[in-house]
């Protein structure tokens, strides 16, 4: 198959990273700022389709013992529908002006509007995602950990920072990343025993 075609696995093992990228100050203030993010994707999302994916689940279960009527399975398709639009929205309208997210990769390595046209499912997609990031997903729950670098090195900056990466952690990223800034170190731990946890 080739590998445009390949598909995530059908199962998402999500794996535990910590990251840690030190350097010069000045340089370290540079990444921070550019690595700071919404941590939003701007996927363009099929929501007809979801719907109807939805309506079918609903209404076809895998057990073929329906919870819900047909009439059920339409409203709450719908709601869930209306519910990922507004979700989608709101994410679109912080990505300008929130700064929360400490290690945006769509930030740094921008994910091309092609791509996005597709939807995060599509294989090209996640070939794409594969290629350049290393994992098939945004990262979730990234948040700054406290620097453990030695202080008593002041022309050195430090950041940390731990997140849950999709499958794999994402080393394309940190390779584009290393040649993109070679003054700066990124130091990539993932925990494996945890990526059962997720």
């Amino acid at each position: 198959m080739p590998a445009s075609q390949e598909r995530a696995p059908v199962h998402t093992d999500w794996l535990r990273n910590t990251l840690t990228v030190s350097g010069p100050v000045e340089a370290m203030a540079s990444f921070r700022e550019a690595a700071a993010g919404s941590g939003v994707i701007p996927w363009r999302y099929d929501l007809e389709r979801m719907q109807e994916d939805w309506f079918l689940g609903l209404a076809a279960p895998p057990d073929g013992e329906r919870a819900i009527s047909l009439q059920g399975a339409r409203i709450l398709a719908w709601r869930l529908r209306d519910a990922v639009a507004v979700n989608q929205q709101r994410a679109m309208a912080r990505m300008a002006t929130d700064r929360r997210c400490p290690f945006d990769l769509h930030r740094l390595l921008p994910i091309p509007p092609l791509i996005l046209e597709l939807g995060p499912d599509e294989p090209e997609a996640q070939a794409w995602l594969r290629a350049h990031w290393g994992t098939t997903r945004g990262l979730r729950h990234v948040r700054e950990l406290p620097a453990a670098g030695d202080r008593r090195r002041r022309r050195m900056g430090e950041m940390r920072v731990e997140f849950w990466s999709a499958d794999w952690s994402p080393w394309q990223a940190l390779l584009r990343l290393r040649h993109a800034s070679p003054s700066l170190t990124f130091d990539l731990v993932p925990d494996y025993a945890s990526a059962g946890d997720a």
